[in-house]
């Protein structure tokens, strides 16, 4: 298969570049950058923000995995708000898989984690970010060919199992690791399984 990864020098990303070269796929790296992972067969310098770059890539591939996070430094989220919009909008042919945060995942009274009083401060504007992404795609339903993941909530952990498991919209677990994560990852680029959903993955 041909596989993006968007964001594939980041920590999740370029687990996911390195465990898609292993099985023999070829990878393409996109990354604001376009520093070398890997990997990659190829590495390219893409902005999120630049849509009509973003969807040639997606529209090029077998699969993409995007694996951008909103700014983590105190800086705003909307942005990356904003790309994720413009992406839905311009309706790529191709299939993505995107990774979001824990924090929309609903605890056992149906409630989403991050409007616990327990949620941590920092992590909130990420996972409302996330939570607003995720009812975009929802709301594309199948005019587009999306499959959103939920990390478990202590993600990223050091430890890898070699192993995961999943759930739907309720946390399976409390670690992951990203190495973990990239497994599961490359499994939905492979077998399409959670077409037009949400799922949850925690380390096994």
């Amino acid at each position: 298969m041909n596989i993006t990864v968007i964001g594939g020098t980041g920590n999740t990303g370029s687990a996911v570049v390195a465990e898609a070269a292993r099985r023999g796929h070829t990878v393409t790296s996109a990354s604001r950058s376009g520093r070398h992972a890997e990997g990659a067969t190829t590495d390219v310098a893409v902005d999120l923000a630049d849509t009509a770059a973003i969807v040639d890539l997606v529209n090029a591939a077998d699969a993409t995995i995007l694996t951008v996070s909103p700014d983590r430094t105190g800086g705003p989220v909307q942005p990356t708000v904003d790309a994720f919009t413009a992406l839905i909008a311009a309706r790529p042919s191709g299939r993505l898989v995107v990774v979001g945060g824990a924090g929309s995942l609903l605890d056992a009274d149906g409630n989403r984690l991050v409007d616990s009083p327990e949620f941590p401060d920092v992590a909130k504007p990420e996972a409302l970010a996330f939570g607003e992404i995720l009812e975009a795609f929802r709301a594309a339903g199948d005019e587009l060919a999306w499959t959103f993941v939920s990390p478990a909530p202590a993600y990223p952990s050091e430890q890898s199992t070699g192993a995961y498991t999943v759930g739907k919209d309720n946390p399976v677990g409390a670690d992951l690791s990203p190495a973990d994560l990239a497994i599961a990852l490359v499994d939905e680029a492979e077998r399409d399984a959670h077409r037009g959903e949400r799922f949850a993955v925690a380390s096994a």
